[in-house]
């Protein structure tokens, strides 16, 4: 068993509407966090796992994602897999919970401009 209690949460913002909770279990193959989206994330072109890839549950909000060039809608319950190298952005209001497969990093995960 492995345990992150809430007092080792890491919390950073990938943008000024976009914050992260990351919930680490020390386990190099999965991941876990919640991602609180106000607006645009990121607020222009597209975001990019090059190494992992998330299943997205939405708990609270709705909103939209845009993932290679299909935009849907979402609310709270739905779920999306985004697998890695597709591009993507969020928009709304919503709280995220994803876990990645393998541990998600920081360096792995670009913006790259949009290519519309």
């Amino acid at each position: 068993m492995k345990l992150c209690k809430k007092s080792q949460v890491i919390e950073r913002k990938n943008a000024d509407n976009c914050v992260v909770s990351e919930y680490s279990i020390e386990d190099e193959s999965l991941d876990f966090a919640i991602v609180r989206v106000n607006g645009r994330y990121p607020e222009s072109g597209l975001a990019v796992n090059k190494a992992v890839k998330e299943i997205v549950y939405v708990g609270d909000g709705s909103g939209a994602v845009q993932v290679n060039g299909n935009l849907v809608e979402l609310n709270q319950g739905d779920v999306i897999l985004i697998e890695r190298n597709e591009p993507f952005y969020w928009e709304g209001n919503l709280t995220l919970y994803i876990a990645c497969t393998p541990k998600f990093s920081v360096e792995q995960h670009q913006r790259v401009a949009d290519s519309d």
